[in-house]
């Protein structure tokens, strides 16, 4: 299939696959005799794993380790897909813990403005966002 078939296939943009040529994450299997890139059935697994990766918060450099560990995983111990896996998690729940420490920052001080028509120079948001400690 051509580029514009397997991105349509998956939902994405032609510049999409692109990129995640130049990057070295997706091969195609060769090229038409006009130049145009043929991809195999196996590069349209490859794009969905990508994309799945992607999904799940993996950067780029991750789902590349990914993808070597996939293609050698006769050689690769489970565990090393699962240490990066844990990796990953323990990056959302750091993510998590920071949002929720915003969210309850952000909601205090909002919850303390009155909100409404005077002037901001007694906002208390403001005044907030002015101290050290929010």
């Amino acid at each position: 299939m051509q580029i514009g078939e397997l991105a349509s296939k998956c939902g994405v943009r032609i510049d999409t696959v692109r990129y995640y040529e130049k990057q070295k994450l997706l091969i195609p299997s060769g090229r038409t005799e006009g130049g145009y890139r043929i991809y195999s059935g196996g590069a349209l697994r490859e794009l969905k794993f990508i994309l799945r990766a992607k999904s799940l918060g993996f950067t780029l450099r991750e789902i590349r380790e990914l993808l070597s560990l996939k293609i050698d995983r006769d050689n690769q111990p489970c565990k090393s897909v699962k240490d990066l896996a844990e990796a990953k998690l323990t990056d959302i729940e750091d993510k998590l813990a920071e949002l929720t420490s915003m969210h309850q920052a952000l909601t205090g001080i909002t919850n303390a403005c009155c909100g409404g028509d005077e002037p901001a120079t007694e906002c208390s948001i403001l005044d907030a966002l002015d101290e050290e400690d929010v």
